[in-house]
Formats: C-alpha cells, sequence, structure tokens
C-alpha cells in the first residue's frame, strides 16, 4: 500500500479509536448533572451515591480520552504537513480556542468535582459539575468546527500558489458558523448524549437482572432511559437537518450516501441494499422516490447523481459509504424501538420484569457507539477525494518526506499501544461496575429502604 492510504487508514483508526470516550464523557456529564441537581432538589442518598459512582467512570473515560487524542495532533505534523500548512491559520484556531475555552475549563473543575466531596459545599460541587459539563460540550464545538469548515469552507481567501498556498482567516464568525457547523454539532450532541444515556442503562439494566443495587440502579434507569428517549426522537430532526446541509453544499456525498448514480432519475431511499460500483446500481431494499420525497418534497423529482461530477472530483468507496450510512441510520431507528418499547412497558409498571429487554439493554451500550462511528466514516469518506472539500485534494496533503515503511511501522505501534489501553479500559470499568455504587455510609439507608419497597422499586 501507498503512503496515502496508509496514513488514512493510520489517521482513521486513532481517531475511531480517540473518538469511543469524547461522546461518552460529554453523555455521561449531562447525566451528572441531572443526578446531583435531583440530589440537591429531593436530599435523597440515592442520587448522591449514583452521582459518585458515576464520576468515577467519567474520570476513567476523560484519562482514557485525554491518552488517546494527542497521537492524532502528532499525525497532522508527521503524515499530513502539507495539509497543516494549507490549513493552519484556520484549524490551529480553532484547536486553540478548544485548548483555552473548552479543555482548560472541563479539567480545572474536574479537580473539584472528583475530589470536592465533603471539601466544598454541595452547591459549588454541583457548580463544578456543571462546568466540567460545558467544558466537554465546549471541546466539541471547536472539533466540530473545524472538521465543517474542511466540509464547507466559508470565512477565508487563499494566500500564495502551489505548494506555498494557504487558507486564512478573513471573516471569524463566518468561519464558525459555517454551512456545515450548526447542523453537524447538533448531531454530534446528540449522539454524544445517547451515549452517555445508553452507557448508564447498560450498567443499571444489568444491576436490575442481578438485583444488586436496586435502590439506585432503578431510579438511575429511569432518568437515562428518558435523556435517552428525548434524545433518539430529536436525533431523527437533527439528522433530516444535516441531510438537508449535504444535500445543498456537498451533492455528490448525498449520491453517494444512497448510491444515486443518474441525476435524471428519482432517487430511491434505501432500507439496506449493495451497491455496484461498476454496473452503478443498488441492490437492496427500498422506498422508491424516498430521497428525492426527503431532498425536494416530491417522489419523482430528481436528485443530482454521482454522473453528474468527473471520476476524479466523487468518492470512490460508494458501497462502503453506503453501507456505514445505513449503519448508522439503524442503529438510531433501533435506539428509537428500543426506548419507545420501555417506556410503554414503564407506564404499564412491567417493564423491570421483562427480563430480555433488560439483557438488550446491557448490550445497547453498543448501539451508539456503532451509529457515532459509522456516521463519521461515512461523513469523511463521503467528502473524499478531497481534505478540504473542493479547495484541498487528500493526495496533495500528505507530507513530502514521509515512507509508506514509517507510516506501516508506526500504526503497528499504534495498534498495540491503543489495545493494550482498550484492554486496560475494559478492566477498569469492569471492576467499577462489579464494586457498585453503594458505599458505607448509606448502606443502612438503602437497606430498610429495600425493606419498605418491593418488588423492584414498584417499577
Amino acid at each position: 500500500m501507498d503512503v496515502e492510504i496508509l496514513s488514512r487508514i493510520q489517521f482513521a483508526f486513532t481517531i475511531a479509536f480517540h473518538y469511543i470516550y469524547p461522546p461518552m464523557s460529554i453523555g455521561l456529564g449531562l447525566l451528572l448533572v441531572i443526578m446531583e441537581g435531583m440530589y440537591l432538589k429531593t436530599g435523597k442518598k440515592i442520587y448522591e451515591e449514583a452521582t459518585r459512582f458515576w464520576i468515577k467512570i467519567f474520570a476513567l473515560i476523560f484519562g482514557i480520552g485525554v491518552a488517546t487524542g494527542i497521537i492524532m495532533e502528532f499525525e497532522f505534523g508527521t503524515n499530513w504537513a502539507t495539509y497543516s500548512k494549507y490549513v493552519g491559520d484556520i484549524f490551529g484556531s480553532a484547536l486553540a480556542a478548544e485548548g483555552i475555552f473548552a479543555f482548560a475549563l472541563e479539567s480545572g473543575f474536574l479537580g473539584i468535582l472528583i475530589f470536592g466531596w465533603n471539601r466544598v459545599s454541595s452547591r459549588v460541587h454541583f457548580f463544578s459539575t456543571i462546568m466540567v459539563f460545558l467544558g466537554s460540550m465546549f471541546s466539541a464545538i471547536w472539533i466540530v468546527v473545524a472538521n465543517s469548515w474542511q466540509q464547507t469552507p466559508a470565512g477565508y481567501h487563499i494566500v500564495g500558489e502551489g505548494m506555498n498556498a494557504r487558507a486564512e482567516i478573513t471573516d471569524f464568525w463566518a468561519m464558525v458558523f459555517n454551512p456545515s457547523s450548526i447542523d453537524r454539532l447538533t448531531h454530534v450532541w446528540i449522539g454524544a448524549f445517547l451515549a452517555g444515556a445508553f452507557l448508564v442503562l447498560s450498567v443499571n439494566a444489568y444491576y436490575i437482572i442481578k438485583k444488586r443495587h436496586l435502590e439506585i440502579a432503578v431510579p438511575s434507569f429511569r432518568l437515562a432511559l428518558i435523556v435517552a428517549t428525548v434524545c433518539s426522537l430529536l436525533q431523527l430532526v437533527a439528522g433530516h437537518s444535516s441531510a438537508d446541509g449535504v444535500a445543498k453544499n456537498q451533492p455528490a456525498k448525498l449520491a453517494a450516501l444512497e448510491g444515486h448514480y443518474d441525476s435524471s432519475a428519482r432517487a430511491d431511499m434505501f432500507i439496506l441494499g449493495y451497491v455496484n460500483n461498476e454496473t452503478q446500481k443498488v441492490n437492496g431494499i427500498k422506498i422508491p422516490g424516498g430521497l428525492s420525497f426527503l431532498t425536494h418534497g416530491s417522489f419523482s423529482k430528481p436528485v443530482t447523481g454521482l454522473n453528474a461530477f468527473p471520476v476524479e472530483d466523487r468518492p470512490k468507496q460508494v458501497n462502503a459509504i453506503f453501507q456505514f450510512y445505513h449503519i448508522m441510520v439503524a442503529c438510531g431507528m433501533a435506539m428509537i424501538g428500543l426506548t419507545l418499547l420501555a417506556v410503554w412497558l414503564w407506564r404499564k409498571n412491567k417493564l423491570f420484569e421483562t427480563k430480555w429487554l433488560m439483557w438488550i439493554f446491557v448490550f445497547s451500550v453498543l448501539l451508539p457507539q456503532i451509529a457515532n462511528q459509522a456516521g463519521w466514516f461515512a461523513a469523511e469518506m463521503g467528502r473524499q477525494p478531497w481534505v478540504v472539500y473542493g479547495l484541498l485534494r487528500t493526495s496533495d496533503a500528505l507530507s513530502k518526506t514521509v515512507t509508506a515503511n514509517q507510516v506501516l511501522f508506526s500504526l503497528i505501534l499504534f495498534t498495540v499501544v491503543y489495545l493494550l489501553l482498550l484492554l486496560l479500559f475494559l478492566y477498569l470499568l469492569n471492576k467499577k461496575i462489579k464494586h457498585g455504587p453503594v458505599s458505607v455510609h448509606v448502606q443502612e439507608e438503602l437497606e430498610e429502604s429495600s425493606k419498605r419497597n418491593n418488588p423492584i422499586m414498584q417499577q
């Protein structure tokens, strides 16, 4: 394999592994704010203990996320030096803003969040929880802004020519609010909330099945279920808005997402299928004219197809883009169906008695993770062959002195290190889950509560 393919694989691997953790920390941050807010409002120790427990999980996720994110910044200089030079004024501004306004805020209050119990007042601790959550949200803002500028460049001009060309900011706020940034940020935020909510649902479903820590697990499950239900439905709206933006700003990507080639024909929407790039046909289950309806409000109106673009200016891995996009959609619909079913059973007081559903929730933690990963792959591969859409090709963004053997060697090393980090994360996470949320100083209170409330906390 050549340097370009290896460098793309290396960056895709490192960012995909890193992206396991930030969405969980953002989503878990929201649940921490809700749980601690419930403790302050009600004074119930169960919410305090739930908050204490999930803060430990949050700290673990945050630490691994920081460790895995550092590598990517070095890759910009080693493998993608031409890209870094070209977008440094813009990408560097966003990364600097993330460090100043987001990471500093999040890490500054993290110490109070973790170690501040019994050292600061409950209100100060709650304030620190909010600040950590907001810090994680701000971090997502600047990363998404930087990436969205690559998708839909705005607020810039090009200085220099050839190898010396680079983009400079002419309007900072136009760069920040580029045509895709708001839609994509909303989509990412909601995906992160789902990642955190389904993590909490998974762990508490396991406790409910094993009949452990029910006094904490049941109310925590309820809170997470409300967040997951609302966010899974909101993601439908956010996803549709994001797709409208893609149709307007990146029509080649939209065509690749559904394997649509003929600009004179209506565009179908596929439930599942396989794209043959040679025959330019898709075999699968479809809604005839579905993409045309979502794009233009008509089942018969044509949609711009891949054949409208020169071969060198459109994505090559159309089937892969198609599959990643449909995996994301399938996971999103599964989360909607699962949460709505759970809410319906909750209203009938049968939720926690439905053991098979609880087992599904245990493994449902994978759904938002798969959706987030598949969505990012579809978005990034759909932008190809451009690393900055319409301005800089991926093949031109590489470092000129890095060899394929060097990239391959570093890729192998990163794979080994990241696998060790994953094993460490899973080991520590499993250890904390097995220990559970109950601490000694509320054990008697919970035992009394357990005697009074059965079966399973009266649903």
